[in-house]
């Protein structure tokens, strides 16, 4: 298994408890990491490849204006709020899903940027991001188009849950729906490991997940064939591939921090106690049914995914109120990173994607 796609996700100990019977030792090394937390590392954020301008600028993200027209339904990309940032979902051009969604029908494309936490931002919970979300929506106009990637996936269908009259047609790719069906090495791990072991790393960052202290357990030298096969390059191009691949060095070496308080309910509330998918999920004051998605539904799952298993993404087509009919599936034969940065992926299933979000809304 690939060391950045072991820790793409900022589930540190997950990983190391998985790849290693060393657990213990493990944690100590990461625990030793994270003392040095009064230094913050410098940050330099990957440029994003298709121009756009900002929407707006609040604490917690920017929305990114991708949009070549103004006519049709939003499509907004939830962006992971994870280890890595939100180029993910623009990283260069032919690796770009905003690329294919402009180009195949959807001229108002926006995505959401988190920000890393500041200190002042560790008491964050899922309700606040949840909370901005809607002001994101609601600046928008709903209803919108929503596509949850990974993080952003739970976090979408939260949403559309919470709101379902302000979504007009649903995407999830390569998003943890339901914890208590498959087998990946975060649904392994979660069900193992002791909740205080996530708390103690926010502990050591003062209230945060430090992305860099985390970054720092893992090689940082990526190896060439592991990145070539995240963005599914040509062997045949080996110029175009260097600068590529130097480009995914800087997006990985870029992190994110987290507040340790929606980092304990991440873990606590959808990976350990699978709440989402179980109906004992509440957000911003109300129970979530999953029942409430009645909304076209787009899945999309990568085969060889080492995070998220496609069963459980797939599971959204039976916890959801959609009909069988206005669900589609789709699985890419690539790993957790292709399914949003890989060439192929981003000409097949992104294409394919953009086209379902321009068809005229059958609700």
């Amino acid at each position: 298994m690939p060391r950045f796609a072991a820790s793409f996700l900022l589930w540190p100990l997950i990983a190391a408890a998985s790849a290693s019977e060393a657990m213990a030792t493990q944690a100590s090394d990461f625990a030793r990491l994270m003392a040095g937390v009064g230094v913050e590392p410098e940050r330099t954020a990957p440029a994003w490849a298709t121009p756009h301008r900002v929407r707006l600028d609040m604490p917690s993200l920017t929305l990114r204006d991708f949009s070549t027209g103004t006519t049709g339904t939003p499509a907004l990309v939830c962006a992971p709020f994870a280890l890595h940032g939100a180029t993910l979902a623009d990283f260069a051009p032919g690796h770009s899903l905003v690329e294919a969604l402009l180009g195949n029908g959807c001229p108002r494309v926006f995505v959401t940027d988190w920000h890393a936490a500041t200190r002042e931002m560790r008491l964050l919970t899922i309700d606040n991001y949840l909370a901005d979300l809607n002001v994101v929506v609601d600046d928008l106009g709903a209803p919108v188009d929503l596509v949850g990637l990974c993080q952003g996936g739970w976090m979408a269908l939260l949403y559309t849950a919470r709101f379902p009259a302000k979504v007009r047609r649903l995407v999830l790719a390569g998003a943890p729906v339901d914890l208590g069906v498959g087998s990946s090495m975060m649904s392994l791990a979660a069900r193992h490991l002791p909740l205080g072991l996530f708390d103690e790393i926010a502990r050591l960052g003062e209230g945060r997940v430090l992305g860099q202290r985390v970054l720092d357990l893992w090689d940082p030298a990526l190896q060439g064939r592991e990145g070539a096969a995240a963005l599914q390059l040509q062997a045949d191009d080996v110029a175009g591939s260097a600068i590529l691949l130097e480009r995914f060095r800087a997006w990985y070496d870029t992190t994110l921090d987290l507040p340790g308080a929606y980092y304990h309910q991440v873990v606590s509330w959808l990976f350990k106690e699978n709440r989402l998918a179980e109906g004992r999920f509440i957000a911003l004051g109300r129970r979530i049914d999953l029942r409430e998605v009645r909304h076209p539904l787009f899945l999309l799952a990568a085969r060889d995914d080492e995070l998220v298993s496609p069963d459980q993404l797939m599971a959204a087509a039976r916890l959801v109120g959609t009909p069988a009919a206005e669900v589609v599936t789709a699985v890419e034969p690539c790993g957790h990173i292709g399914l949003f940065m890989g060439a192929r992926s981003v000409r097949g299933a992104w294409r394919d994607i953009a086209r379902w979000l321009a068809q005229a809304s059958s609700t």
